[in-house]
C-alpha cells in the first residue's frame, strides 16, 4: 500500500512540470509583446518556477519517505 502512495505522491512532479511550462510560455509572450519589461518578468518568473518546483521536491520526498519507511 505503501508503494501506490508513493506512486501517487511522485505525480506532484506532472502537475509542477506544466505548471512550469504554462508560466514559461506566457512570460514569453509577455516578454514578445514588452521587451522594456523583461527584468521584471524574469524575476517573477524565476520565483514562480522555484515555488512550483519545490512541491515537486516535496512529493519527491514524500514518495521517498513512503519507500523507505
Amino acid at each position: 500500500m505503501g508503494l501506490i502512495g508513493a506512486g501517487i505522491a511522485v505525480l506532484t512532479g506532472l502537475g509542477a512540470g506544466i505548471g512550469i511550462g504554462i508560466a514559461t510560455s506566457k512570460a514569453t509572450e509577455a516578454i514578445a509583446r514588452q521587451p522594456e519589461a523583461a527584468g521584471t518578468i524574469n524575476k517573477t518568473l524565476l520565483l514562480g518556477c522555484a515555488l512550483a518546483e519545490a512541491t515537486a521536491i516535496y512529493g519527491f520526498v514524500i514518495a521517498l519517505l513512503l519507500i523507505i519507511m
